[in-house]
């Protein structure tokens, strides 16, 4: 992923048509995303000018490619980007126009609007409302998902119909935070040795340093590199000879930071709290009385609740890290971008995660056990998988190590099998084949147990990898251990043992890059599939995850005399359906969801936040059964729709536990070594303050599929709700 930065061009600062070029390419235009795909300019199929531009994937790993514009920040309302597009054989994906107004408050890429297949010059269009006290810039461009090629040209930004060529950017504040460049090429900071006491020191910095970046006013001002501050105390704590030593170095060093003002306690009733601070190390680690109390003033100091480095998305509140520099470059970060690493996460999850009650261990003893580990990482794969095993621990199925990350990508594998794994009755079982002829070509058939993998028995490989997937619960660990582990490989072929009609069987399958494999077809094929059916005139079926608001009333006139619905949530859902579907399924607005959002002011404090109810005064409401159908690949949003349709009456939840991550999903923040994560963002719970987040939707009738029903082609959920549906 590129980080793109305004800056002052040519005498016409904006290149929309692509018709300024140097060394072969249009000025101030920014390239992003996967290697496969190749970008140039074309002077054969233009729109206007003399230049177009080409995005073409080539072959390898379907990803995408983007190119970006950073202009500036503007007084307004909307913002509306307009560009042309032109596209050639897009499939697995779609070409489209994307925005973002930075830092990362809200985009459009036209996701589940993109343009497919092959099409002429046709205008596109995305807009976006503006907070310009809260943005840095604004990036536009166009992006490729998937196969084919895309052309792109002239292109258009007006604000509240505008054109910004005619107006005048807002000056962006500089901070002091932001000229501090020391330590730009390294935190020099080298050959560290360690033992049990300096462990403990770094520790204790750990929690010092993280607890000062979100408490202490002037660093929340922007007045400090933060960063870069943590490089210049290292070195004097961890060379202190005793604890009074080492609290000594902290007492100045928190002094040097300057004055601020004390905070006039006000206490308020009117929050519901969840989940308080954790800063009662502060009072019980035997600091020295000065360096308590100098940390117990920061912590009733007077904050603003503005923040240079994290703020709150309006209204939902999740959190968006901001100014967390990316570090690039450093693909293998010395051992003090390391060590900022793992701080920077740890304290982002002390802080900012609203299930950290839910971890299920101390969280300043996983700082204590990884302070070794990512210093003793000794090049770029193991730095990865640590911080990817940091990751794994917070057990959040929305966390992991995103964007296609390279190192991760050599180290599973590059190379896919058309077979696609589901662990069922506890056994890696082949389920689909990503492509038809390759997967006839293999030997193996739908039911097939997957006993050994290269010689190692595929328990032995699932213990292996449980503490580098990321997932809520053991069902999601499963889930991701045979998409994303069993059967990726780097060489063209792998070996298997398997198990067909009670007897164990060898076989050599050939692997292919991600060119030859639709990786993802089971999803597409999903998404092809129609969203309603009736599967008798007494039963009808909603694919939730295709389900349109439009279609509704259409629909209603087909389902409202029958006895049972089933609303299938195994999938995302791509349009949102929630309030359009339930409000035929309640007969008045119901509550079926609250939330918790952190705090700017008070780090680390949950509140509840609003309650979301749905479904309107109707009394002409679905008297039939709602059946709504779950299993672990319900995630986020398909767990959230699946709350709402599970209050409606009359309804059952049928399948097995949901990958319990119900919540917004953080803004994407990085790590040294330009590793992208995420978290949860917010806390889901059910109205009575139940939980959701590793729990998931617990089914009320609990049916798996089973092998032989694999073999046999059944959908046995779906046969259960049948069942449900005629016993009632």
């Amino acid at each position: 992923m590129t980080f793109f930065a305004y800056c002052q061009t040519k005498e016409n600062k904006f290149n929309f048509d692509f018709e300024q070029i140097e060394n072969g390419f249009p000025v101030d235009w920014i390239i992003s995303g996967g290697s496969n795909y190749s970008i140039s300019l074309d002077s054969t199929n233009v729109k206007k000018g003399k230049y177009s531009i080409l995005i073409d994937f080539n072959e390898g790993k379907k990803d995408f490619k983007a190119l970006g514009f950073a202009i500036p920040n503007y007084n307004g309302k909307k913002v509306t980007l307009t560009g042309f597009i032109k596209t050639e054989n897009v499939t697995e994906g779609n070409a489209g126009l994307w925005m973002m107004i930075e830092p990362s408050i809200i985009g459009d890429n036209m996701y589940g609007r993109g343009v497919q297949g092959t099409t002429d010059w046709k205008k596109y269009e995305i807009t976006l409302d503006m907070n310009p006290s809260e943005t840095e810039q604004i990036v536009i461009g166009g992006q490729l998902a998937g196969n084919g090629k895309m052309w792109l040209d002239d292109f258009t930004v007006t604000i509240d119909g505008n054109n910004v060529k005619d107006l005048k950017p807002l000056v962006k504040k500089v901070f002091p935070a932001e000229i501090d460049k020391e330590f730009d090429s390294g935190s020099q900071i080298t050959n560290l040795s360690i033992d049990g006491y300096k462990i403990e020191n770094l520790k204790t910095l750990g929690l010092v340093w993280g607890f000062l970046k979100y408490y202490h006013p002037n660093i929340a001002n922007g007045d400090f590199n933060w960063d870069y501050e943590l490089f210049r105390v290292i070195p004097k704590v961890i060379n202190v000879k005793n604890n009074k030593e080492r609290d000594s170095v902290l007492v100045e060093w928190i002094t040097q930071l300057g004055q601020f003002e004390q905070a006039i306690e006000i206490k308020s009733d009117s929050m519901e709290i969840k989940m308080k601070p954790d800063l009662d190390w502060i009072s019980n680690s035997n600091f020295s009385n000065e360096l308590s109390s100098l940390l117990l003033k920061v912590k009733n100091s007077n904050r603003s609740g503005e923040h240079f480095y994290v703020r709150l998305f309006p209204v939902v509140g999740f959190p968006v890290f901001k100014n967390e520099n990316p570090y690039p470059t450093m693909k293998y970060p010395d051992v003090g971008f390391r060590i900022l690493a793992l701080y920077r996460y740890w304290n982002i999850i002390q802080y900012y995660f609203p299930y950290k009650y839910l971890i299920g261990e101390d969280w300043k003893k996983v700082l204590q056990e990884f302070i070794p580990k990512i210093i003793n990482a000794t090049n770029e794969t193991e730095y990865t998988l640590t911080i990817l095993e940091l990751i794994t621990r917070i057990n959040d199925s929305h966390a992991s190590i995103w964007g296609g990350n390279q190192v991760l990508n050599n180290y599973k594998g590059l190379n896919y099998s058309v077979v696609d794994l589901s662990f069922i009755e506890n056994k890696a079982v082949v389920n689909y084949f990503n492509d038809d002829t390759l997967g006839k070509e293999t030997g193996l058939q739908i039911g097939d147990v997957i006993s050994k993998i290269n010689d190692q028995s595929v328990e032995s490989i699932v213990k292996k990898n449980l503490k580098y997937t990321p997932a809520s619960n053991y069902p999601t660990k499963l889930r991701e251990i045979a998409i994303r582990t069993l059967l990726l490989t780097n060489d063209t072929i792998i070996n298997i043992e398997y198990i067909r009609d009670n007897q164990k069987r060898t076989k050599i399958i050939k692997t292919n890059s991600s060119n030859k494999v639709k990786i993802w077809k089971k999803h597409f094929d999903n998404l092809a599939d129609t969203c309603f059916k009736l599967i008798n005139p007494k039963i009808a079926y909603i694919n939730n995850s295709t389900l349109k608001t439009s279609f509704m009333p259409k629909i209603w006139e087909l389902i409202k005399n029958t006895d049972g619905i089933i609303i299938d949530c195994r999938f995302s859902p791509h349009y949102a359906p929630l309030d359009s579907l339930s409000s035929y399924l309640y007969p008045k607005k119901t509550p079926y969801a609250k939330f918790t959002k952190g705090n700017i002011k008070t780090p680390g404090l949950f509140t509840f936040n609003y309650i979301d109810s749905t479904g309107k005064e109707n009394k002409e409401y679905y008297k039939g059964k709602v059946i709504i159908l779950v299993n672990e690949q319900t995630q986020s949003s398909s767990e959230y729709h699946a709350m709402a349709y599970q209050k409606a009456p009359n309804s059952i939840v049928i399948g097995s536990t949901t990958a319990a991550a119900d919540g917004n999903v953080s803004t994407e923040f990085y790590l040294p070594g330009e590793i992208m994560t995420a978290i949860t963002g917010i806390g889901v719970y059910y109205p009575n303050g139940g939980e959701t987040q590793r729990i998931g939707i617990v089914p009320d009738i609990e049916v798996k599929p089973t092998i032989e029903g694999i073999k046999n082609g059944r959908d046995e959920l779906i046969e259960k709700a049948i069942e449900v549906i005629n016993k009632h």
